[in-house]
Formats: C-alpha cells, structure tokens, sequence
C-alpha cells in the first residue's frame, strides 16, 4: 500500500511543478498570512511544502525549521535555507527525532488516505501544549456549490478534475475536517476560513485584478463557512 501512494504522490507532483497558476502561489501566500497568527515556539516542521512556496516565510518565522515532503523532486526544488532540515519521506515512513512547537499542514490532510492514523502519528511529534495549524480545500466554498447548481459536480464533495490531477482521497468541509481532528486526539482552539471564492482559480487568473482578489481574501473573514479554504489550529 505504501508503495501505492508513493507513485500517488509522485504523479500528482507534476502539476504543483508544471500547472500551479499565479493565483495558486496567491492563495499559498494567503495561507501563510492566516496561519501565522497562530505559530508559537522556535521549532516547527512543515508538513507538505511541495516547491517550498510557503517554507520560504517560514524560515523567518521559527529558529529551526524541518521540512517534509513525500515527493524527491519537489523537496529539491526548496531552496537551501541555513536553519532548514529537508527530509523525503511520507508521513506513514517518517520517524521524527525531535518534538515540535508548531507543525503546519497546507493542503496535505485531504491528500492522506488514512487520516486520523496519520493525526495521532503526528501528534506524538509535537511538544506538551504543541499546536498543529491545518489548512484544506473546502467542499462548501462557493465555487464547488456553483458547480453542483450546473451540473457540472453530483454534489460539493464529489472529486472534480483538479481534485484527481492533485491526487486528493476527499474534500473537506469544517464539520468533517474537525471530526477528523477531534478523533485523532487533539482540541481545537481555533478554526476558520479564508478567501470567497466564486469562480474557478482560472476564471479568476484571466478576469481579476489584484485588487479583487484581495477584496475577496478579506470577505472571507466574513464568511468561513464557505470560504475556498479552511483552516483549523489544534494542540496535543
């Protein structure tokens, strides 16, 4: 099976390669922004950095930062950062040798077949009062609802073709992803969304200026519970 999903992680790296759109790193950045608020400590491990376009705030962020990445050729592609550890492996093989403050997890849980396994995995790599900050694509965001309404989804959860190209097991929506949390053993202090999102990351790219896009960033405060992404900060 672990050999299965290293080819899984493999062929969905292409696309974080070849296909991420600018507004892709956008929403990355946007990401970085809301999660930041929440890290606490100096030592952190990045879960799922893929290129590295969030590692690269990071560094800033924390004393002594790993990073870990199932794919080899993405995790070479990070640049080498003085206080950074990179190491290539999946979160099923990986064996910590340290505990951590912070642990951040962008875009990876809807990634991992077993989910919950993989949580309590994870939370035995962080420090007493450690905080874990997750973030997903949202099956309630605007677009995805959008979608169904044309036919175009059976329903908001039903994996699109983006979902497929990325190598997604599910979509989230808040009350899952907190289920999901919730079991593995952690409390949730904090959860959210960020960035209304009505249209496809294309449609978007070709008709909106930045200044629309921001706007759209900052009304998700507004509406979490069908923001493109949600977020929510745990601790062991």
């Amino acid at each position: 099976m672990k050999e299965d999903l290293q080819k899984r992680v493999d062929e969905s790296s292409a696309f974080y390669a070849n296909s991420f759109l600018s507004l892709d790193y956008k929403l990355a950045d946007y990401a970085y922004d809301t999660l930041k608020q929440f890290f606490i400590g100096t030592d952190a491990l990045e879960i799922g950095p893929a290129s590295g376009y969030m590692t690269k705030h990071l560094i800033n962020d924390f004393k002594k930062l790993d990073v870990l990445e199932g794919s080899e050729s993405l995790l070479s592609a990070i640049p080498t950062y003085e206080n950074v550890r990179k190491f290539h492996s999946l979160i099923e093989n990986f064996e910590a040798d340290k505990e951590y403050d912070t642990i951040i997890m962008s875009h990876v849980l809807e990634h991992i077949e077993e989910p919950i396994k993989n949580l309590e995995k994870i939370k035995s790599w962080l420090k007493k009062k450690g905080r874990l900050l997750i973030a997903v694509p949202n099956a309630l965001s605007l677009h995805r609802m959008a979608a169904v309404e044309m036919g175009l989804l059976k329903n908001e959860y039903q994996l699109n073709e983006r979902d497929l190209q990325l190598g997604h097991f599910r979509v989230y929506d808040l009350e899952t992803l907190s289920t999901h949390i919730k079991e593995a053993g952690f409390t949730i202090t904090n959860k959210g969304g960020y960035f209304l999102k009505p249209l496809s990351n294309s449609q978007i790219e070709k008709n909106w200026d930045d200044k629309m896009i921001h706007a759209f960033y900052l009304l998700g405060n507004k509406f979490p519970t069908h923001c493109a992404e949600i977020f929510i900060v745990a601790e062991k």
